[in-house]
């Protein structure tokens, strides 16, 4: 028995489609993020965030400000990697990495206005509570979904493990 049919065993139906609806639907946040940044009238950037970050690492945050094209590429980076690691986990293909990756955006996010009384922006923010705060919650979650993956049993990393695995068996017969 592999790694993927014992992995099969220990999760039940149940466990297996709750960990997919999260999968997705984090997947689907992080895409619709990244797609409403991409088609915003106007065109969107990150300066007026980058600019209000009040965390440990903000006089870096608002040096980024400084030069246009610099602000250019993080705007690029931040809206292709939002739609990217949605895709993903929405599709569940390479979701491994993207979960990973998604954990150190959303860190990035948290420690730019983290929910601690010193580093106040003085601005209530819907979801930002003490300490705990939206990002946070869904970084948990994608921690719960690295640890416990569900991608190589129903998402497109079952069909690229299954192809993989089959050109393996036609390779040791041959």
């Amino acid at each position: 028995m592999n790694k993927d049919q014992l992995s099969l065993l220990s999760y039940s139906k149940m466990q297996i489609g709750a960990l997919t609806f999260l999968r997705v639907l984090i997947g689907w946040h992080f895409l619709y993020e990244g797609l409403t940044k991409l088609y915003a009238p106007g065109g969107w950037t990150s300066e007026f965030f980058l600019l209000n970050s009040a965390g440990p690492f903000s006089t870096f945050l608002k040096s980024l400000t400084v030069n246009d094209t610099v602000l250019y590429w993080v705007d690029k980076a931040n809206v292709w990697g939002l739609i990217l690691i949605g895709t993903s986990l929405f599709l569940g293909v390479f979701a491994k990495p993207s979960k990973i990756l998604g954990i150190l955006l959303l860190s990035l996010y948290y420690i730019s206005y983290p929910p601690f009384a010193n580093y106040s922006v003085n601005i209530p923010v819907e979801g930002s509570y003490w300490i705990v705060n939206k990002n946070l919650i869904e970084l948990g979650a994608l921690l719960v979904l690295y640890f416990f993956p569900s991608s190589h049993l129903t998402g497109i990393d079952n069909y690229l493990l299954t192809m993989k695995r089959k050109k393996q068996e036609s390779q040791n017969e041959n």
